[in-house]
């Protein structure tokens, strides 16, 4: 059983991990602002999905593939970029009108599938994981892998309480500009070229 003070001070460490800026929370407040509240919390259940799935990849040693191997490291991170290169482009096409664009053009499937996308085919996360939950793992108090999957559902809520947050907020703005026409176009450029920048984030990455 992991130690209360263990689990708070990791619990502490995921909230101001999910805070500070990175492509996953850059992506769900584009998500929000263009397409609503409920597109960015749509999109948070499935980078939490991608989330579970890296922790079961280094919980049982699959994420060292990634480490080890180059090839596999950069294939995966140009399936990543040209997703998100997808991505702008729709947002590039998509007009201004009737505001910043309908929630109800993406059914809640795709944007669920965009979330998780968008985490699964980041190798970073897994090798970020592969550091990060060990440290807070104690042979000594049973099984590693049982120990690294509740780790990894503690991060996945600290993850929904911060993610959550920021759709909401970037939900309301992006209402807000959905008023305006020209606002609209504005801010679906806007999210293209944040899609744009996170793709050569990604492509320029190194382990």
């Amino acid at each position: 059983m992991i130690p209360v003070e263990t689990f708070l001070l990791f619990f502490t460490s995921s909230l101001l991990l999910a805070l500070a800026p990175g492509p996953d929370n850059i992506f769900v407040l584009a998500q929000s602002a263009q397409h609503g509240r409920r597109a960015g919390l749509i999109v948070t259940l499935g980078l939490c999905t991608g989330i579970l799935v890296h922790t079961a990849a280094v919980s049982l040693g699959v994420a060292a593939i990634f480490q080890t191997s180059m090839l596999a490291f950069n294939l995966l991170k140009g399936v990543g970029a040209a997703y998100l290169l997808y991505l702008a482009y729709l947002s590039f096409k998509a007009s201004g009108v009737n505001g910043v664009g309908s929630v109800q053009q993406l059914s809640m499937g795709k944007l669920y599938r965009r979330g998780v996308i968008m985490n699964v085919t980041n190798p970073k996360v897994s090798i970020f994981f592969m550091a990060f939950l060990p440290q807070f793992v104690d042979p000594a108090r049973g099984s590693i892998v049982f120990q690294m999957l509740i780790l990894g559902a503690v991060f996945i809520v600290s993850t929904i309480l911060i993610f959550g947050a920021v759709s909401l907020l970037a939900g309301t703005f992006g209402q807000w500009l959905a008023r305006s026409e020209r606002a609209g176009k504005i801010l679906n450029r806007t999210a293209g070229s944040i899609f744009m920048v996170l793709a050569v984030k990604l492509m320029t990455a190194h382990k």
